[in-house]
């Protein structure tokens, strides 16, 4: 799962045809804590996988996902509409309505280090997720 995780992050922080030393710190810092060798992740990065399936993911991996880009999209300082536009498609993809992107976004710190209140924020971007999505998964 971390691999589809990182793929999604690469492929934000190439959106604007740039990988910022800061976005690629912290792709390389989250494979790693995620027990990914650094070789392994650096693979990832030149090969990120492009058939993002999200239905496989419980909640809270969707929720971990859309979390990590958005701080990802923040972590430059810099945040175009081609970010924003990618975090609205993948949140939409992971399930949620794309007003959580404004949400989350809002609550997420550029600076990876001054951490939000997750579960605050999860409880929050739950009231975003498409109710057909949960009708579906819940059939799966």
């Amino acid at each position: 799962m971390i691999t589809t995780q990182l793929s999604a992050l690469i492929q934000l922080a190439k959106v604007d045809n740039q990988l910022d030393d800061s976005e690629l710190r912290r792709i390389m810092n989250i494979g790693k804590a995620n027990g990914m060798a650094e070789q392994d992740v650096l693979h990832v990065i030149d090969h990120p996988e492009s058939n993002f399936t999200p239905e496989y993911m419980t909640d809270d991996q969707r929720f971990e996902c859309l979390y990590m880009v958005i701080q990802l999209m923040k972590v430059d300082g810099q945040v175009f509409k081609s970010e924003i536009e990618f975090c609205v498609s993948l949140a939409k993809k992971l399930g949620y309505k794309k007003d959580v992107v404004k949400v989350m976004s809002g609550m997420i710190y550029s600076d990876p280090k001054i951490t939000t209140d997750r579960a605050f924020m999860k409880k929050r971007a739950q009231r975003y997720l498409d109710k057909r999505r949960s009708l579906i998964s819940a059939a799966i």
